[in-house]
């Protein structure tokens, strides 16, 4: 029986808790007070943008002219009745005479030259 009587109680308890927090209603409320601050930002202002820098080019610089004498050209062989080897000119008698042993053909000529016992 006491079981009973403890559990229509705890029932009841929550049936009052649970409709009073379902019940709704409307609330009307009047207020007469200083309403919050508010902060504004002021409003943007528009500044045009910077002309571009000015940039001078300086002005040229003329110096004076430079000449070099050309590089000498070596041209080796005949020059007129000249040989030059690129260390001295030779009379033709003398080129011959010299390099008797160099044929026409740019080899040695084996036959006028020492032949080592072998002929």
């Amino acid at each position: 029986m006491k079981t009973l009587r403890i559990a229509s109680l705890l029932t009841g308890m929550t049936a009052l808790l649970v409709s009073g927090a379902a019940m709704a209603g409307v609330n009307v409320g009047i207020n007469l007070g200083v309403p919050a601050p508010v902060y504004v930002a002021p409003a943007p202002v528009y500044a045009p943008p910077p002309p571009p820098p000015v940039v001078y080019q300086p002005a040229p610089v003329y110096g004076a002219p430079v000449y070099a004498a050309p590089a000498p050209t070596i041209v080796i062989g005949w020059h007129g009745d000249r040989y030059w080897d690129g260390r001295r000119y030779w009379g033709r008698d003398e080129w011959y005479r010299h390099h008797r042993d160099w044929d026409d053909r740019g080899h040695w000529d084996h036959d006028r030259g020492r032949h080592n016992g072998w002929r």
